[in-house]
Formats: structure tokens, C-alpha cells, sequence
């Protein structure tokens, strides 16, 4: 079950990163680069840190989806494009996901709950850091105007005091999962920003 929604979660995301590709009119190559990275970034950088092989080389799921979601915004992007609303909430429970179980698994590997809480950040923020940086962008990561990394903090944070305080398994990914998509959607819906540094200007 964890892994089916491991590959929605790369789905979304990977829809994210093929449609960068389009706005910055990139070849289907460019897309393809873009989704991948999107997708897989923050997963392989978290298996590097913890030195183990990633895990996208080791389903050719997790490499075939991401080409599948460009292949559908290549085609279709405009469609793609006009149910945004939707792919963002979905990018929202990706983003809880990858969060939660990124924290677990460098729980599992011996980390802190305090580093296990930055990597759980890394994995589910990291593909969209690599996407802007190749696309061009600021990474949204660095200006979190739409709270999308704060969200990602808090759930990895919760993620690590369950599991500190003995709680594992899926009630755990469960609970902090839905804080982060519940945070994240709230900020959309609410236009909730982070601050900037007194004086500065919008």
C-alpha cells in the first residue's frame, strides 16, 4: 500500500515538473529531465545522505511514472494545465507523504530525530528545489511565500516525536502525513504567507 502511494505521490509531482518544462518551452527531453527530478530528487538525495542504494534504482516503476506523467502533459498539458486546483491538493498529500516516510526510514537508519526531521524536509521538498534550480527559478524552498516547506517541517517534526515517544507504523506516517496536507491546503486556501524581513517589499 506504501509503495502505490509512493508512486501517486512521484505521479504528482512528476505532473509539476513536466509542466515547468512547458512554461520554460523546453523539448520533451527537457520535460522528461524536469519530471524525473522532480519526482525521484528528494528520495535519492535522502538514500545518499543515509548512504544507501536509492530507491528509484531499485523499481522501474519509479522511473517508468514519471515518463508516463510527461508523455500525458506533452500531449495534454493544456488539460493537465486547467485542473491544477486538483494536482496541487494531490501535491499537498504527496508532500505530507514523502515527509512522513522520509523521516521514518532516517529514523530507521540511526539519525536523530532532530536530523531525521531535516531529511524527512530534503525528501519531500528536494525534487522541486532540483526542478527550479535546472528550470532557472529561484527555488520556492528559499522564498516559502505559499508555506510549502513550513508544512513539510512541522509533519517531519511530528513524525520524529511520535516515533521518539514509540509510536510507529502507519498511524504515525498516518497522522503526520495529514497535518502537513492539512497545513498545506490551509495555506493555499487562506492565503497564509510566511513573513519577510521588516521593510522589505512584496
Amino acid at each position: 500500500m506504501t509503495e502505490i502511494l509512493d508512486l501517486v505521490g512521484i505521479f504528482v509531482f512528476a505532473l509539476t515538473g513536466a509542466l515547468m518544462g512547458v512554461r520554460k518551452r523546453l523539448d520533451v527531453v527537457g520535460m522528461a529531465v524536469l519530471a524525473e527530478m522532480t519526482a525521484l530528487g528528494g528520495g535519492v538525495v535522502r538514500d545518499l545522505i543515509l548512504n544507501v542504494r536509492p530507491a528509484a534504482f531499485q523499481s522501474l516503476g519509479y522511473v517508468l511514472v514519471p515518463l508516463a506523467a510527461t508523455v500525458i502533459v506533452f500531449f495534454w498539458h493544456p488539460h493537465v494545465a486547467r485542473v491544477m486546483p486538483v494536482l496541487l491538493v494531490l501535491d499537498a498529500a504527496g508532500l505530507g507523504l514523502f515527509s512522513a516516510v522520509g523521516t521514518q526510514k532516517a529514523l530507521e537508519y540511526g539519525l536523530s530525530p532532530l536530523h531525521a526531521a531535516l531529511l524527512g524536509v530534503v525528501t519531500g521538498v528536494g525534487g522541486g528545489m532540483l526542478r527550479d534550480v535546472l528550470a532557472g527559478e529561484i527555488p520556492t524552498l528559499l522564498y516559502d511565500r505559499q508555506l510549502y516547506a513550513v508544512p513539510a517541517l512541522l509533519g517531519s517534526g511530528v513524525m520524529a516525536g511520535l516515533s521518539t515517544g514509540g509510536l510507529h507504523g502507519w498511524p504515525a506516517t498516518l497522522a503526520a502525513a495529514l497535518l502537513v496536507f492539512w497545513l498545506r491546503v490551509a495555506a493555499m486556501r487562506r492565503k497564509w504567507r510566511a513573513p519577510l524581513a521588516k521593510g522589505a517589499e512584496e
